[in-house]
């Protein structure tokens, strides 16, 4: 990567700020991790306490001023176009109980008709290829990138608080958290240039790499704002770690000619991509709801008392 290169960033900014208005949801995985559940059930909407995963991204990225949703799916996601669809008949019966409850809590599932766009990824090719098969909603706009997966518990929603950054430096930018050196082999790793605090300069980013050959222990999670000349580099369909089409491959090729760092956001992020992590988010999830913290700290004393804590 030209380093020497790092010096003229300052010089993209201005053209490189533009708001973000549209996100892409990579929601094609089988969910295999997660079997019998996921046999006739999207992974994506399995629920923390009484609200799917893609409904907290999509919360997300409400909050963060995102307008247009892209889901990047594939077969048996059906479940997922209806969630966010209107059902009259329900919405009916709810006014007819007036269940207004019942009835917010359906009708803040919607999605405002032409601001909702689905694509199909017809063959697992990484998350690079699934970027990719978005591009043609994207066109020439910057764009977010939010992986479901990772649940992040924050009083700014994490997307939110990048936006914000994005506008004072602009370029392209991932969120980043700190994570223990053994474990580095199962992240996008980037290399810093510059710790500027609440973000870094961005170097490089290398794929899943060995821990005594990582950069450093920054870990890429599933939270990303990047420029459409990424698409040019997905296209290449050039496979990565692993036999796939990294995403963090095309990233690497933007460094040095945009501006491109790693922020450290506010929050807690949970892999709800295991099943451990799953529960540890459910039951953090709960912890922070007005409606059952109360009855959820009595029974986590309970299975302590149990479990002899």
């Amino acid at each position: 990567m030209p380093l020497d290169r790092l010096s003229d960033f300052k010089s993209f900014k201005p053209g490189m700020n533009k708001p973000i208005r549209k996100a892409i949801f990579p929601v094609a995985g089988l969910g295999t991790r997660f079997l019998p559940a996921t046999k006739a059930i999207p992974k994506e909407m399995l629920p923390l306490v009484d609200k799917p995963l893609l409904q907290h991204a999509v919360e997300e990225a409400r909050a963060a001023g995102i307008e247009d949703m892209v889901f990047v799916t594939g077969r048996g996601k059906r479940a997922i176009e209806d969630h966010f669809d209107t059902d009259m008949e329900l919405n009916k019966t709810l006014e007819v109980r007036h269940n207004l409850e019942a009835l917010d809590a359906a009708r803040n599932t919607e999605i405002e008709p032409g601001r909702l766009f689905y694509t199909r990824q017809t063959m697992p090719l990484g998350l690079g290829h699934a970027v990719w098969c978005a591009r043609e909603m994207i066109g020439d706009d910057p764009f977010a990138v939010i992986l479901p997966d990772d649940f992040i518990l924050s009083d700014t929603p994490c997307l939110k608080q990048m936006v914000a950054h994005y506008a004072q430096v602009g370029g392209n930018m991932v969120a980043v958290v700190d994570v223990p050196r053994d474990q580095v082999k199962r992240y996008g790793i980037v290399d810093v240039a510059q710790d500027q605090g609440r973000s870094v300069v961005v170097a490089g980013v290398v794929e899943k790499p060995n821990p005594d050959q990582a950069p450093s222990t920054l870990a890429i999670i599933g939270r990303y704002i990047l420029q459409p000349d990424i698409f040019k580099h997905l296209e290449r369909h050039r496979p990565g770690a692993g036999g796939e089409i990294q995403l963090t491959d095309a990233m690497a090729q933007l460094i040095g000619l945009q501006p491109f760092h790693g922020f450290r956001f506010d929050g807690r992020r949970f892999d709800c991509g295991s099943k451990i992590g799953f529960l540890e988010a459910s039951i953090a999830h709960a912890l922070t709801r007005t409606d059952m913290a109360d009855n959820m700290r009595t029974l986590l004393r309970q299975y302590g008392r149990a479990c002899g804590q």
